[in-house]
């Protein structure tokens, strides 16, 4: 037993994660005693993986059922206490508020589904509580319930956007210099659109790891329009194939308006996303039933495409198009004359099906999840569910990098280089592949049917972050990467760390913790931060890295030191008592892991032999 009168100002809510890990704390009258009365915690076998928390959290294997039960409750209670130490910056107690304030900055919204279970029981406890409620570690083991992998590599920066609340607010600037664009008008030529005011503005993002953000006019339904030509073709490519679909549609940008009659040299639309396109793909989609059905396949599809968000529909707006559709049955008699559907494939059917496509209602919100799913390959990112195959995604993405823009596809390309389409109500849907999905939404017009504020928004995107397709070909001119975690330079990170370890800051050693950082890293003196803490006299830390962290305490800097010779050396007597005991416990750990390996490799011997 040890008197340690520089820990009576130690956090409690370290000192309960020490007791979990094995040291019991106990308060004296003019002194805090530490005293060994529990038995320590196992110590992990090496292993490949990261050597920090790995060691700490991987669970041992036994014969024994339930010792593997325990193990895997540990390791689920080891980074539950990990994560709460770390969002509450060491308190035992923070308001609920204060923790979705938190979760909020990650980009993780209280709407998500695969936070539907924790975000319940919030909002149960809430109904049930007279004041604010005060999260404690047991309520947040209820609340997180099986979203811990989740919370944990959200806090830990792990997601596609690592800094999710400083790229946010850079977007939150590009929306409002797109919002001083005063230019355009609203289109009129089908009634219902220009009922719209050109003073609606909106911008959603969804991340391909479910991060959402939004601002101005989001939560407003409009019309898809020729935004649903990409989401349709999709859809078919999906069902169909790519060789079936363009046996009726070409590949090709076509040099003409989107509504023009017009076919290639093989007598077939030019691509899906001109107006004559999108009449025949509307005919390739559930061909064998009735106009019910296929309207209900589609919509059911978009709903899964949108994470179950808002999809509706406008009958106003379908009966506007069909009473003032005259250019679009044009189209469709020439195709008929030129026999551009397949067999049986009846052309009003096919026309009053496009009509209602165009017709489907979205929100920014839920069109960015759309967008969001065809960057992710497919995969929903907020349900996890597969909806497109990676042949439809693949293929849609590259229509829309060559011909998405009507008669400006050539210049976003070469500006923006995003696939992207955009469609008469005013909508901008962009993708980032691998990164994220956007929609955009202003209904003033430029005199080539786009989004004045969508393209001037799309231009600032790119010209601030490095999203163009050819923007990280080497030597050239260097943008701004939300991708790229601001503490990547393993320099910086060894002298933070190493910092944090002579200070004796705890909770920066636990944000680096979790963050999956190498707790064991050397500086250029080969020392670690155990030989830092140790040297300092910095209990806590000490406690915090051998007991939590579980490094390797026998590592010897440039002159030959261990961090027990360290301790010694400056005279931290508490010190060199637990970092004795923590060898002892490590080597005859390292032992047994050792043994059991050689057993392993004999018995895999003897199988073979």
């Amino acid at each position: 037993m040890h008197c340690l009168k520089n820990l009576r100002t130690t956090n409690p809510g370290i000192l309960q994660l020490f007791k979990n890990a094995g040291i019991s704390a106990r308060v004296g009258a003019d002194s805090i005693v530490l005293s060994r009365t529990q038995k320590p915690v196992p110590l992990p076998c090496r292993a490949s993986a990261s050597p920090h928390i790995h060691r700490a959290l991987h669970h041992q294997k036994g014969p024994d059922v339930d010792q593997g039960h325990t193990n895997r409750s540990r390791l689920m209670s080891s980074m539950e206490d990990l994560l709460f130490y770390t969002i509450t910056e060491g308190k035992e107690m923070i308001p609920l508020s204060q923790f979705i304030s938190a979760l909020r900055k990650t980009g993780l919204l209280t709407s998500d589904p695969r936070l539907h279970d924790c975000v319940h029981q919030m909002r149960q406890l809430t109904r049930d509580s007279i004041g604010p409620v005060m999260m404690d570690k047991k309520l947040f083991r209820r609340c997180v319930g099986n979203n811990i992998m989740l919370l944990t590599k959200a806090f830990r920066k792990k997601f596609i956007i690592p800094n999710f609340n400083e790229f946010s607010q850079q977007i939150n600037k590009m929306y409002d210099s797109a919002q001083q664009q005063e230019g355009g008008h609203v289109a009129d030529y089908i009634p219902q659109l220009a009922k719209f005011s050109p003073d609606l503005w909106g911008v959603s993002l969804c991340t391909i790891d479910g991060q959402r953000h939004s601002v101005g006019d989001t939560k407003v339904p409009f019309c898809l329009q020729s935004c649903v030509k990409p989401l349709e073709y999709a859809i078919a490519v999906h069902e169909s194939g790519s060789e079936r679909v363009h046996n009726f549609v070409g590949k090709e940008p076509s040099g003409f308006k989107f509504n023009k009659l017009s076919l290639s040299e093989e007598d077939k639309p030019h691509n899906p996303m001109v107006n004559a396109g999108a009449i025949v793909i509307s005919s390739l989609i559930k061909p064998g039933s009735n106009k019910a059905e296929r309207f209900d396949y589609v919509m059911e599809f978009l709903k899964s495409m949108a994470g179950a968000e808002y999809v509706g529909f406008s009958n106003a707006t379908f009966q506007s198009e069909r009473e003032t559709g005259d250019r679009n049955y044009a189209i469709g008699y020439y195709l008929k004359e030129k026999k551009c559907f397949p067999d049986n494939a009846d052309m009003i059917a096919a026309l009053d099906f496009y009509f209602q496509l165009c017709s489907i209602e979205v929100t920014c919100e839920s069109g960015s999840v759309m967008a969001a799913t065809m960057a992710n390959g497919g995969i929903c990112p907020i349900t996890g569910e597969r909806v497109l195959s990676a042949e439809a995604v693949r293929n849609t993405l590259s229509l829309m990098h060559s011909c998405g823009m009507y008669d400006f596809s050539g210049q976003f390309a070469f500006h923006v280089g995003l696939p992207a389409k955009s469609g008469v109500s005013g909508a901008v849907l962009m993708v980032v592949p691998n990164v994220m999905g956007m929609m955009c939404w202003s209904p003033p017009l430029d005199r080539l049917g786009n989004s004045v504020r969508g393209i001037h928004f799309c231009q600032d995107l790119v010209s601030h972050f490095n999203f163009h397709n050819y923007d990280n070909l080497r030597h050239f001119t260097k943008k701004h990467d939300p991708r790229r975690r601001s503490d990547e330079d393993p320099n910086k990170s060894v002298v933070n760390l190493m910092f944090a370890a002579y200070s004796g800051d705890v909770s920066a050693l636990r944000r680096f913790a979790l963050s999956a950082l190498n707790m064991e890293q050397r500086d250029y003196d080969s020392r670690t931060a155990l030989h830092i803490a140790a040297a300092e006299g910095h209990v806590e830390a000490v406690i915090f890295l051998t007991e939590i962290c579980k490094v390797n305490p026998h590592m010897k800097d440039r002159w030959g030191n261990t961090p027990l010779d360290d301790a010694v050396q400056f005279g931290h007597n508490v010190l060199v008592s637990i970092l004795q005991e923590y060898q002892s416990l490590y080597t005859e750990s390292n032992s047994l892991c050792d043994t059991d390996e050689q057993k392993s490799t004999l018995d895999s011997l003897k199988g073979i032999v």
